[in-house]
């Protein structure tokens, strides 16, 4: 097994003994041979002598550091498919992905992303600015552009690979801002799109994906408030429930359409393989509850009181504009955080095309997910 860092004079680190998630071992039980090559993304699999296997995927994702992305690799690489990490940072991916942890690894910084992209099996796009900040023009403009650049980079370079090259399968993330909030409508794929900043960064976001070679099946998923201990939404919640002593977020009637991360990665793994997920598909769960039974749920599993309302005024006071965010995220590629953040608006948003799937929700009520994501052990 060897982890190979993609560009040219790249150290390929290599084991005598081959190993296989799960992803731990001694030291001692491998002899280390360290060796300097020239290689490329393309060329490194060809080279190790490695054949794909029938049911073996290749997979390049953008926003791999991030909350989402890092579970998604670890689900990746447990099922034996190969991985190929598109980062604008080598040594963050290195710090977050250790050699000893993920053998087989193959991490790319932009100049490389085109070879590690061709041959890919699919391309997974989860990039973009993080939003949870106060929204200045700049930060306005930055939160837009991170997510239209980096997918049209992307879609460029799918579209620009040979055909016998070329990946099959393009996923990208979205969010469910696109429908706009609203206390009393119902949203799924068919609704139309709102009309405020962050649907509007939606639109653009789909509309650069959607430009991928008609060949490629496209997957565009929009993403509720994901729910899990080593980020997203709870790691802003949390916090907020400590110093106000618990309670929901201004008046705690929006609606909160949430996600268990593990049924999002395991929405996404499907995605992949399946052909018939195609188009849009809402990523949440299939129960959006109103945020003050969220927050009654979250202080419960907690041992904490909700009672205390968070005032708006606190809120704006921080966030600004931002106050108003809902079920959108984002991956910074300096900072090791993907954030979804709900506050003052809601929307109640149904996963109609998953249900119809069949696809398989592990975690369909919030009370369940909650419980389950404060009982884990933090990963290290």
């Amino acid at each position: 097994m060897k982890m190979e860092l993609c560009g040219h004079g790249a150290t390929t680190i290599t084991w005598a003994k081959s190993i296989s998630p799960p992803l731990h071992f001694p030291r001692s039980s491998s002899v280390w041979r360290f060796r300097r090559m020239n290689t490329s993304c393309v060329n490194s699999s060809l080279d190790s002598g490695e054949s794909q296997k029938a049911d073996e995927m290749i997979v390049s994702i953008t926003g791999a550091t991030g909350f989402i992305g890092k579970r998604l690799v670890q689900r990746l690489q447990a099922d034996n498919h190969r991985v190929r990490v598109l980062t604008r940072s080598r040594s963050k991916a290195l710090s977050i992905f250790p050699v000893r942890d993920h053998p087989g690894l193959v991490i790319a910084e932009e100049p490389e992303w085109g070879k590690c992209i061709q041959g890919s099996t699919a391309v997974v796009n989860l990039a973009g600015t993080p939003i949870s900040q106060r929204w200045s023009p700049e930060i306005k403009k930055d939160i837009k552009e991170s997510r239209i650049k980096v997918t049209s980079k992307v879609v460029d370079l799918i579209n620009s690979s040979q055909d016998e090259l070329c990946p099959k399968v393009l996923i990208s993330a979205t969010a469910v801002g696109y429908y706009g909030t609203s206390e009393t409508r119902v949203f799924d794929e068919n609704s139309p799109s709102g009309n405020d900043y962050l649907a509007e960064v939606c639109r653009e976001w789909e509309a650069a994906a959607l430009r991928v070679n008609k060949d490629v099946r496209i997957v565009l998923i929009r993403t509720g408030i994901v729910l899990g201990k080593e980020g997203g939404a709870l790691a802003k919640m949390i916090p907020l429930f400590k110093m106000f002593a618990g309670g929901p977020l201004g008046s705690g009637t929006q609606w909160f359409s949430w996600i268990h991360v593990d049924d999002l990665v395991n929405l996404i793994y499907e995605a992949l393989s399946n052909s018939a997920y195609k188009g849009v598909i809402n990523g949440t769960a299939p129960n959006p509850v109103r945020l003050s039974e969220m927050c009654d749920h979250l202080g419960s599993s907690l041992g904490r009181p909700s009672w205390l309302p968070v005032p708006e005024i606190a809120l704006k006071a921080v966030l600004g504009e931002g106050a108003c965010v809902v079920g959108f995220h984002g991956q910074d590629f300096v900072h090791d955080s993907q954030i979804y953040f709900v506050v003052l608006e809601g929307q109640k948003v149904i996963p109609a095309r998953a249900k119809q799937l069949g696809f398989p929700f592990k975690y369909p009520y919030v009370r369940e997910a909650l419980r389950s994501i404060i009982s884990e052990k933090t990963q290290v």
